[in-house]
């Protein structure tokens, strides 16, 4: 053990310390419950483990709600075991032993963060912290003011402290963090001046501009690569991803560098794969739009049940107004008993008819998602098109592109070996033109391999398309046995209510 825990014994953070903890910032009330009866720690949302000597995190997954943790004033060498708090809003870790800023990728919630006392040397890792408002990083190692330009991507940055680094020796500190932090709102606990800002940008003005350049464009960059991402996302939705192009014709030469340098198949590959692509993707929308309308007509189907039922209800609700109070208000206990058997029997009326509605609503919507219309674009699209245009068309052109590359090859052979070609060809080119067996077997094997590619692209989009129709059949099932479920609790759980509010009906004896 380290030198600095000669005088401290180390604590680890397990479930007994967290009881106490939690015990110990409840009301006294509810800590006397606590000890009694346990705590659920998904329930806890804010969290004190300060001076507690702990050096390693560990034990927080339960913690799934928290939004506040100190762990402050404590020996922890490394930021870990946080991942699964990812509604954390607030941290302090500070008057800790942390060198490396890591480990904070998944609170993407945080708006305050403090390190304040630990031994940083560099500001980095916290990419993900995009809501972050509130920094304290002072009295640490941090040497140089470049590194102030990391904080510029967080544009909610109100408040930093960097007090206490040696950084902070620099005479042009001040001016250097506001000018490259123009949101900044107070540094090191004071309030930035609008002349202090002035001052800072015309000071900087130089080395501030190619910096804003720098990060429009990768700004753009960004959102570009975004954009692309977003589309390429609709075409895998469509099926036709990558059919946009050359990618399937790259892709059949990609492994096939012998072939590449024989010949080039024309553009009618590519054509055909963007004839293919386009009618996807209008396959794609009217797919959609079935299974839109779909939904909408299973929304008013219940719609309109849900609107008979309110109407049992508010029937039975207007007619037991009246009886209530005749029960409340009886002379005698026969009376009494009576009209609470005729409220009995009208409650069981209501149960019974509901049931009945939900039974009917129910298999009317069974029937309807059974038949889901999916499977008729998805035939029409795989079985028709993809077989016609892919299937087809793709391979004939690859199978005409073989016989004329075959017939060239050997030409060219024959000409080799009389030397009566007009140009001197590549070296290696001349070393496939060896005999016409090797000829022949080189652009088989070749036209074997296209196939295969093609072969494979239709077979991915079957699957894809299958695939899709499966997800959307089950989560329409799922969808319809979840409502019913919840739909059946709300009936019985109505109908409890009416029996124990009857049940609760006073005699007039009593």
């Amino acid at each position: 053990m380290s030198e600095l825990y000669n005088n401290i014994e180390p604590n680890v953070i397990d479930d007994e310390m967290l009881q106490k903890a939690i015990e110990e910032q409840c009301p006294e009330h509810i800590g006397k419950l606590a000890k009694r009866t346990g705590i659920n720690f998904k329930d806890v949302t804010e969290l004190e483990l300060s001076f507690r000597n702990i050096l390693q995190i560990d034990n927080l997954w339960q913690f799934e709600n928290l939004t506040k943790l100190q762990l402050n004033n404590n020996i922890i060498e490394k930021i870990e075991a946080l991942e699964s708090l990812v509604h954390l809003v607030w941290l302090d870790l500070s008057f800790n032993n942390i060198e490396v800023i890591e480990g904070l990728d998944t609170l993407v919630k945080l708006q305050d963060l403090t390190l304040f006392n630990n031994r940083i040397s560099k500001i980095e890792h916290m990419d993900t912290l995009q809501e972050l408002q509130i920094f304290s990083i002072g009295k640490n190692n941090l040497t140089t003011l470049k590194d102030v330009i990391y904080l510029r991507r967080f544009k909610k940055l109100r408040a930093l402290n960097l007090r206490g680094n040696p950084l902070c020796d620099d005479e042009q500190y001040m001016l250097f963090v506001v000018a490259h932090l123009p949101d900044l709102v107070y540094l090191d606990y004071k309030r930035v001046s609008d002349a202090t800002r002035e001052v800072a940008v015309l000071k900087y003005q130089d080395l501030i501009e190619p910096l804003e350049r720098e990060e429009a464009q990768a700004l753009a960059q960004l959102e570009e690569e975004e954009a692309k991402q977003k589309e390429l996302e609709y075409h895998k939705a469509a099926f036709v991803e990558y059919l946009n192009g050359s990618f399937l014709f790259d892709s059949m030469y990609a492994e096939d560098t012998e072939a590449a340098k024989l010949a080039y198949l024309p553009g009618e590959f590519v054509s055909v794969c963007e004839n293919l692509f386009n009618y996807g993707l209008k396959e794609h929308e009217k797919r959609e739009a079935e299974v839109s309308d779909f939904y909408e007509s299973l929304h008013e189907a219940l719609t309109a049940n849900q609107q008979e039922g309110r109407k049992l209800i508010l029937d039975f609700e207007n007619r037991n107004k009246r009886r209530l109070y005749e029960i409340r208000n009886a002379s005698s206990y026969d009376i009494a008993e009576s009209k609470r058997a005729e409220y009995k029997e009208d409650i069981l009326q209501l149960s019974d008819a509901l049931m009945t509605l939900e039974m009917l609503i129910a298999d009317q919507l069974e029937v309807r998602v059974k038949h889901i219309p999916v499977r008729p674009h998805i035939q029409n699209m795989a079985g028709g098109v993809t077989f016609l245009l892919l299937h087809a068309s793709c391979r004939d052109l690859e199978n005409r592109h073989h016989e004329e590359l075959l017939e060239i090859s050997i030409t060219t052979l024959e000409k080799s070996v009389k030397n009566e070609l007009d140009e001197d060809l590549p070296a290696d080119v001349r070393m496939l033109l060896v005999d016409k067996n090797t000829i022949v077997n080189a652009v088989n094997a070749s036209h074997g391999i296209h196939l295969l590619k093609i072969d494979k692209r239709e077979s991915d989009i079957l699957s894809n398309t299958y695939r899709w129709q499966t997800s959307v059949m089950e989560k329409a099932v799922q969808n319809e046995i979840n409502r019913n479920r919840e739909r059946v609790g709300e009936i019985i759980q109505y109908i409890d209510n009416l029996q124990e509010e009857l049940d609760n009906l006073r005699d007039p004896e009593d």
